[in-house]
């Protein structure tokens, strides 16, 4: 007698993957919200500098618009995980983020000048560093440890299909109202505000007490002693990790059009969702450092391929390569720094140092890149990239080596 055919169990464990069967209630729900959210938010952002300029704002505005919001982000993101282990509850942070910034989205709709433009984004990416650290430190508490980099990648997983889904969101309305930027930012606050109501009636956190001192703890502003050399790991990986914006810039140098930018950005989105769940559980049964170093390893091997590439095709390549980078990393690092800080540190505080250190590499991280795109050459400024993200593997090899 033939074995019967596995594929109708191998579809039912895929689909069981993509949708978290395994994972919490509440993970599902901050899963969802983020989809909703980071489609809204993928509406707005992309029309932001023309919208901007409409209202007078040139490029300076525009710089300062960055500059402001992405050093608030930095700043809060570090401090708001500490702030939530203290009254010992996460998810009034992750509500209040959630909800402030779907309120800012039928806001821009009605902005009248660059000013209000500029505060309201600056606002969003307030609320975005209120609610990271704690929502990453509520996925941990109600995740088993086996289970933890699964669960961070599937919540990233959905985070990214919402950013493919809203630039189409978007595109839909324009085709239906041509030119009415307006129009998107207001239908935009659809899915933002499911996504807040989402995490008030869906997400429960376990009942936990506040964070106090305790001996080896993590009390003070400095990370917990386990984590200190990793995170300088970290921070040099992102110290290489300038802003995407850069790949599209050099994908309309080979020849890509507006609509064929569009395309390109919302299918790396989508190949980042299809990697992240399967990963995630790869990390947590082969070891997060394992998927991290490999993770990092095509990171360099793709801003390599980026400073020789010169053909479309080649392009479209590595942002796949690319894409598959997020997708081993992203869960994979918040369930190391996790493990790695011990349960005497406040998870919160953890993850709060984790995203600080990140952030602040990632800041400066473009200003560096672009000094030497324009001042020594493109292909200069991505090789400096890959040589960061392969000293950053060393160091986080060696850093972590005592504690596999």
């Amino acid at each position: 007698m033939s074995a019967p055919a596995p594929r109708a169990l191998d579809l039912g464990g895929l689909v069981d993957l993509y949708r978290g069967a395994r994972l919490p209630r509440t993970v599902k729900a901050l899963g969802a919200t983020s989809f909703l959210q980071d489609a809204a938010s993928e509406m707005v952002y992309p029309l932001l500098p023309a919208f901007l300029a409409a209202l007078g704002g040139g490029p300076i505005a525009l710089g300062a618009m960055e500059a402001l919001a992405d050093g608030a982000l930095t700043l809060l993101k570090g401090a708001a995980g500490r702030w939530s282990d203290r009254p010992g509850r996460r998810k009034p942070w992750v509500s209040a983020g959630y909800g402030l910034s779907a309120a800012t989205r039928p806001l821009m709709a009605l902005a009248a000048s660059a000013p209000q433009v500029i505060g309201l984004r600056v606002i969003d990416r307030v609320a975005k560093g209120l609610r990271t650290a704690p929502r990453d430190a509520l996925i941990a508490e109600t995740t088993p440890a086996a289970d933890r980099a699964y669960a961070f990648s599937f919540h990233r997983g959905l985070d990214h299909l919402g950013a493919a889904v809203g630039p189409l969101l978007a595109a839909l309305v324009l085709l239906a109202a041509p030119g009415r930027l307006r129009w998107v930012f207001a239908a935009a606050t659809l899915p933002a505000l499911a996504g807040w109501l989402t995490v008030v009636f869906f997400t429960r956190e376990p009942r936990r007490a506040a964070v106090t001192e305790r001996p080896g703890g993590n009390t003070g502003w400095m990370p917990p002693p386990g984590l200190r050399a990793p995170l300088v790991a970290f921070f040099l990986f992102s110290l290489g990790n300038a802003s995407d914006a850069f790949l599209l810039l050099r994908a309309s140098e080979m020849g890509y059009s507006a609509v064929g930018l569009t395309l390109l950005w919302s299918g790396f989105h989508v190949v980042k969702w299809l990697a992240s769940a399967p990963a995630g559980r790869l990390a947590d049964r082969f070891g997060s450092r394992r998927l991290i170093l490999v993770g990092w390893s095509i990171y360099a091997l793709v801003y390599l391929g980026f400073a020789r590439a010169d053909r479309w095709t080649e392009i479209a390549g590595l942002f796949v390569a690319y894409a598959l980078y997020y997708g081993l990393t992203e869960g994979a690092e918040r369930a190391l720094v996790v493990r790695l800080a011990g349960p005497a540190a406040g998870t919160g505080a953890t993850l709060g140092a984790f995203h600080f250190a990140t952030g602040l590499g990632t800041f400066a991280a473009s200003l560096l890149f672009g000094a030497v795109w324009a001042l020594v050459a493109p292909s200069a400024a991505f090789r400096a990239g890959a040589a960061l993200a392969a000293a950053a593997s060393v160091s986080l090899a060696l850093a972590t080596a005592a504690r596999r």
